[in-house]
């Protein structure tokens, strides 16, 4: 009887935008168990959070993840305020759904084009990535900086929109839009891709449910689940609902994507279009004191903060759980028994942030 092969797959892969790696236990072609080793980018911020005042901490979070740096910020500071009693006051609020969506936008459309580049399609790649310069340039001009925005803090917003700025924000959703309604049909509807993305890497609703899937990847699998409609920020006022897909394979989890593009352009719309009037932060003069867990909502699923204060400037103790650590024991359950072909398509069809992850 011929044995099993392990074979490794990364943390230096083509396929791989970030190191893990993956040991397949493979029967010839097929894949019959999935080990995971991550390690390779550990950094210590969580130790590093806890030597700086809790201030300061703000702009080292975003450094967790560029591509969704402003959540981070803004997920920790609801933690702050939470633990001293703040309320940031309703434009800071709104002003943290326009940035928010920002960011996630330019991480699914380079979700989407990295999938793109992982069966091949060069072409779509570049397209996407193309229409994503448009959601930095929005940033940039709106924050002064393209990937980590530093505007997030306790207490509110470090800077304002100005109306004309708001109004380049609609009129570059306009051209957003305009190059996504000829780019998303071919990432949907082309043969080739189906044949790539159709049926391959099944997660059913109980697998994911009972292995802990978050974001997309859950959503994907008939899961309806999406921190944003519990109304943190300014997201109540601005009904929000889960883009839920049922087939759990891999074009299951693009189609969520997708459609979240389009849902992320309208929240955009409609905050700018009620954004109030007033001020961006409120002033304190008290110091985080006692325990608090807060999640939001990132591109990827939900991130888990636990924060514990001691009524100084250092926080005791700061977690972090983010959703790519939570859909790994799901791309466990995909791996097994697919094609070794399509290991590269599955992985990344999880979005897997794994610089979040290890930290």
């Amino acid at each position: 009887m011929a044995k099993n092969t392990i074979i490794p797959f990364g943390p230096q892969h083509p396929v791989l935008p970030e190191p893990i790696q993956l040991r397949l236990v493979l029967d010839e072609e097929r894949v019959v168990s999935a080990i995971p080793v991550v390690g390779y980018v550990h950094r210590g911020l969580e130790k590093l959070a806890e030597q700086k005042d809790f201030l300061q901490d703000t702009f080292l979070i975003e450094r967790i993840c560029g591509i969704c740096s402003f959540i981070h910020s803004l997920t920790y500071s609801m933690g702050i305020e939470s633990m001293m009693g703040l309320t940031p006051p309703p434009r800071a609020q709104y002003l943290r759904v326009i940035w928010s969506e920002l960011h996630r936008m330019h991480s699914h459309l380079l979700a989407v084009g990295l999938l793109a580049d992982a069966f091949g399609f060069e072409n779509l790649f570049m397209q996407l990535w193309r229409t994503r310069e448009h959601i930095m340039d929005a940033m940039e001009a709106t924050t002064g900086a393209r990937v980590m925005l530093g505007t997030c803090c306790p207490g509110g917003v470090r800077k304002d929109i100005d109306p004309e700025l708001l109004k380049f924000i609609l009129t570059t959703l306009v051209t957003v839009e305009k190059e996504m309604d000829e780019q998303m049909p071919v990432l949907l509807n082309d043969y080739s891709v189906k044949q790539r993305l159709c049926g391959v890497g099944i997660l059913d609703k109980q697998t994911a449910y009972e292995r802990g899937a978050v974001g997309p990847t859950a959503r994907a699998s008939g899961i309806a689940m999406d921190l944003r409609t519990h109304g943190y920020a300014a997201y109540g006022e601005l009904g929000v609902e889960p883009m839920v897909e049922t087939d759990g394979d891999c074009y299951a989890r693009t189609k969520v994507r997708v459609r979240e593009l389009y849902q992320s352009m309208n929240i955009v719309r409609k905050a700018i279009g009620q954004i109030p009037a007033g001020p961006i932060n409120v002033p304190f003069k008290t110091k985080p004191d006692g325990e608090v867990v807060m999640r939001a909502e990132q591109p990827r699923g939900e991130v888990l903060y636990y924060l514990k204060g001691n009524g100084t400037d250092m926080l005791e103790r700061l977690r972090v759980r983010t959703p790519t650590f939570a859909n790994i024991p799901p791309v466990l359950a995909m791996l097994a028994g697919c094609e070794l072909a399509d290991v590269g398509v599955i992985v990344i069809s999880i979005d897997p942030c794994i610089s979040c992850t290890e930290r």
